[in-house]
């Protein structure tokens, strides 16, 4: 939580990117902190991927916000598995 708390955590698994960061609570702006996780097929990296490939979701900021943020990416790992398994084969088709 830490970490977290001073940068935000990216990294990549079978075709499929994430990044988790510390952000506003998007209901409740003026409330507490949220943990916003974000994944999207390879190859690029969050600012050059566009937003119509990103799905994101928020969970609390705490641990328990942490395991739950875990488990909705590995949802999204096995249920857009073809989306991940397809990633490499699109490299060339993207657009900048």
């Amino acid at each position: 939580m830490e970490y977290l708390k001073k940068t935000e955590f990216t990294g990549c698994h079978q075709g499929m990117r994430y990044r988790l960061e510390q952000t506003q609570d998007p209901e409740n702006p003026e409330g507490g902190k949220k943990l916003m996780v974000t994944v999207w097929p390879e190859p690029f990296n969050y600012f050059n991927t566009p937003e119509e490939k990103k799905k994101r979701a928020y969970f609390s900021f705490d641990e328990d916000g942490v395991v739950d943020a875990v488990g909705w990416m590995n949802d999204r790992l096995f249920e857009d598995k073809k989306i991940w398994e397809e990633a490499p084969s699109h490299w060339d088709t993207y657009q900048m």
